[in-house]
């Protein structure tokens, strides 16, 4: 189950850190060949893959889902999931809208005023794994980003979409849900097939293979990042060790590469929590769960609270909880993707309805950026204006600049529309 490690035990914490990372380099072998030929061969290449991979035929079900299997899918959710979806979407939606980029207007000097416009993009696609759970929150937390942004044309597309999923994307008023997933989808979408569009940018979460996938058609099509296995780091220094657990286990259940540590000062709390989880897994009958705490989990003592920031800042963890005793820790943590504060801040209240978004960046790169957000789906495009008295009063700069980089018709360009035609150059 959860090992107990001591900080001072340099050896076995290098360990822990170095088994969240993933490389991707076996999966982009694996992948690159079926984007090349998806690039070349469209659809013949795309319908061979779909069938080889995730055993669709086409020729029985349809590329996309129709609207007599949307109306069957209402009758095969549980009751309650429309009322939740709309109070996670209402809330999801919410964030989303204070998330977008602002225009704006400045005057940089006089006569000259800069600005920039927010313009979003036309067309996205909101990839929805089809593993071992269905995953109607990721339909919400994709599409209603891109839909705040204003993007014209946001679609969903998953493998084996479950009733679930099909709900929670109609609900949303998606019109258009491809039954496509794994690599292939990834290059159909990136570069276009005769029956899937290109799009402007793919979004969500997926397995090794999708985010090998997503890494190579980058150049050409805007991802929003590079996923690995899921992550949380709960710090805490007093607090019930139930809870704390159950948010470990929770993390666990995700998937048995997924991982889950636990730092504290405080050795009690920590021998409470390794005996909380193990009962936990035991009554919740969860094999995989206990499969990634062994192998990705631990739990770190250290000496104080300022060792356990740094190990936080170190580690860049997708989900961070800051529990009883650290939530004053939150001014000194620089890197994480999503934050939860105190007991009742679990993370699977961000996974589904609280309104933060939960497609987070692994793997450390949340020391580059955040979670996905409605600013993702929008493009800031920077406007100028200058007057005569304006571009007259940076000519001077402007020129020096031009002919110190050796650019004599950028000089002119400034100087063909002054007095000062020529000089200099």
């Amino acid at each position: 189950m959860l090992e107990i490690i001591r900080s001072s035990d340099t050896k076995a914490i290098g360990k822990l850190l170095r088994a969240k990372s993933t490389t991707l380099a076996e999966a982009e072998a694996v992948v690159r060949p079926i984007i090349d030929d998806i690039r070349r061969r469209g659809d013949r290449a795309l319908l061979r893959y779909a069938k080889k991979f995730d055993h669709l035929d086409f020729a029985k079900t349809g590329l996309s889902v129709s609207r007599e299997e949307m109306r069957r899918a209402y009758r095969e959710v549980p009751r309650g999931f429309v009322e939740a979806v709309r109070v996670a979407a209402a809330n999801i939606r919410k964030a989303a809208r204070k998330q977008l980029p602002k225009p704006w207007t400045c005057t940089t000097s006089a006569g000259v005023r800069v600005g920039q416009i927010i313009r979003p993009l036309e067309r996205v696609a909101c990839y929805v794994p089809g593993g071992r759970f269905p995953l109607p929150s990721t339909v919400l937390m994709s599409v209603i980003p891109a839909q705040e942004a204003g993007v014209s044309e946001v679609i969903v597309t998953s493998p084996r979409p479950a009733p679930a999923v099909l709900v929670a994307a109609d609900l949303l008023g998606v019109k258009k849900i491809y039954r496509l997933g794994g690599a292939q989808a990834i290059a159909a979408f990136a570069f276009g097939t005769e029956s899937v569009p290109r799009v402007d940018k793919i979004v969500g979460p997926g397995n090794r293979y999708v985010a090998a996938a997503k890494k190579l058609v980058a150049g050409e099509c805007g991802i929003d990042f590079i996923a690995g296995p899921s992550e949380l780091v709960l710090v805490g220094g007093r607090g019930n060790a139930e809870w704390i657990a159950s948010d470990l286990v929770a993390q666990a259940e995700h998937d048995p590469d997924a991982v889950a540590i636990f730092i504290t000062p405080s050795l009690k709390l920590a021998l409470q929590v390794q005996a909380a989880t193990r009962e936990i897994v035991a009554r919740l009958e969860l094999p995989l769960a206990a499969l990634a705490l062994a192998a990705q989990g631990g739990i770190i003592v250290t000496r104080n609270m300022a060792e356990a920031v740094d190990l936080v800042n170190r580690l860049a963890p997708e989900h961070l909880t800051l529990f009883e005793g650290a939530t004053s820790l939150l001014g000194q943590v620089q890197s994480a993707g999503s934050i939860f504060l105190g007991a009742y801040s679990p993370v699977a209240a961000g996974d589904y309805a609280s309104g933060t978004n939960h497609i987070l960046p692994t793997s450390g790169a949340a020391r580059l950026r955040g979670g996905l957000s409605a600013a993702d789906f929008v493009k800031a495009i920077s406007v100028q204006e200058l007057s005569a008295r304006g571009l007259a009063g940076l000519e001077k700069a402007i020129v020096t600049l031009a002919n110190t980089e050796g650019l004599k018709a950028h000089a002119y360009s400034i100087q063909a529309r002054s007095s000062k035609k020529g000089a200099g150059c």
